[in-house]
């Protein structure tokens, strides 16, 4: 099965994207609102994607790969990616209460060290992950979101799209599984730790829950993150001074579970 890349008609940047890999990566037209290639199936939809929990319903694939746009009020230029879920009871950002995507490690490890290499072709853009967040979150196979933002300008940015879509191509022709596998608990948001671990070292990261996520987290909630990542998880890495009075509750928890602790 191939992976499939979804982009909206309601997302600028997404958009600009899909029609990249059309114009550059050779995906010829399927059907009115699919195209392929050797590689990849490119879906575009005329809904929002963090509604898209119909896929599975339409699509056979090894994992999905959503092409976004990111909004920030600070308007910082970021190239992104993160993985999908709710940690809570709200579903004001799409995904289902208390229920986590599948996750491919791997997948986020190999966007991340290729774009960092990257950088010199998008000076002025941050590169970070975000926690895990949103929906989808009840697709049968990994969900993956890339995206550009964090304004207008950015979503429109023809060098951008180019760098993250050669990226996302590298990516599917050269993937590898990394080992090490690891949830996260801890940091914002933009976790800079998390971050410079997965292009730097050799741990690889699975979903993530920031500080702001942490008393939703319980014995239950840690069970789904190992048994939602389709690599084996080894470790617990936990971003140690940001875990607050929630600290050594968590760490409780993470020791009936014998994983490695890892604190960054």
């Amino acid at each position: 099965m191939l992976p499939l890349l979804v982009a909206s008609k309601l997302d600028p940047a997404g958009y600009n994207m899909a029609h990249y890999m059309i114009d550059k990566h050779g995906f010829k037209q399927q059907e009115n609102d699919t195209y392929t290639n050797e590689i990849a199936v490119l879906f575009i939809a005329n809904e929002e994607t963090l509604t898209m929990e119909w896929l599975d319903n339409r699509f056979s694939v090894s994992y999905y790969l959503f092409l976004s746009r990111h909004k920030s009020e600070r308007g910082i230029p970021t190239l992104t990616c993160h993985t999908t879920g709710n940690f809570s009871n709200s579903t004001t950002m799409g995904g289902r209460p208390k229920e986590l995507a599948y996750v491919y490690p791997s997948l986020q490890k190999h966007y991340m060290k290729t774009i960092s290499r990257q950088r010199l072709r998008v000076p002025d853009y941050q590169l970070v992950i975000e926690a895990t967040h949103h929906g989808p979150t009840s697709l049968t196979k990994p969900t993956f979101f890339i995206e550009i933002g964090s304004t207008e300008k950015q979503w429109n940015d023809q060098n951008a799209v180019s760098v993250v879509c050669d990226t996302v191509i590298d990516t599917i022709k050269n993937i590898k599984n990394y080992g090490n596998v690891g949830i996260g608990l801890g940091g914002t948001h933009y976790p800079s730790k998390f971050t410079d671990m997965l292009i730097s070292s050799d741990y690889t990261l699975a979903s993530v829950a920031s500080k702001h996520s942490l008393q939703n987290i319980n014995k239950v909630m840690i069970e789904q993150m190992i048994s939602k990542t389709v690599e084996d998880v080894e470790c617990v890495f936990m971003d140690w001074k940001s875990l607050g009075k929630e600290k050594n509750r968590l760490n409780s928890i993470v020791s009936t579970l014998g994983l490695e602790v890892v604190k960054v």
